[in-house]
């Protein structure tokens, strides 16, 4: 019995690290949700680490390079549309470092180019307490 009571006590202590930092990602997205759905590109793009890199139709590196594809690919509220995420996930690989995958799409009018969506997966890393996106590959 104590073997047991020991396996469980070790159990819930690793388990729940892993809770903790899936329900920060899943923060993290909600702020690039509520972010996007009232235009707010900066605070959007603010979940990146200054030194990310984001893979896409092309790659690049640095926050302030994410920030200014996002303008240019996204100028107006039509073509920016209604951000939704789906079937999350994320995992912990590292006490500092962790991945999240899932769905992306955008409702759009046909004057913001009509709906678009597709996969992303990230890579994050705790950075002084704050968990940040340090590579994104979405297509």
């Amino acid at each position: 019995m104590g073997k047991l009571l020991a396996v469980l006590v070790v159990t819930a202590f690793v388990a729940y690290p892993q809770a903790s930092m899936e329900s920060r990602i899943r923060e993290v997205l909600a702020v690039q949700v509520a972010a996007w759905n009232r235009g707010d590109i900066p605070t959007f793009v603010k979940t990146y680490a200054p030194k990310c890199t984001f893979v896409g139709s092309e790659v690049i590196h640095g926050r302030d390079a994410v920030l200014a594809r996002y303008r240019k690919r996204y100028p107006t509220p039509a073509a920016m549309g209604h951000l939704t995420f789906g079937s999350i996930a994320a995992q912990q690989l590292s006490p500092t470092t962790a991945i999240a995958y899932g769905t992306w799409h955008l409702e759009r009018s046909s004057n913001g180019g009509g709906p678009v969506g597709g996969i992303f997966s990230l890579v994050f890393e705790s950075i002084n307490g704050s968990w940040l996106i340090v590579l994104d590959h979405t297509s």
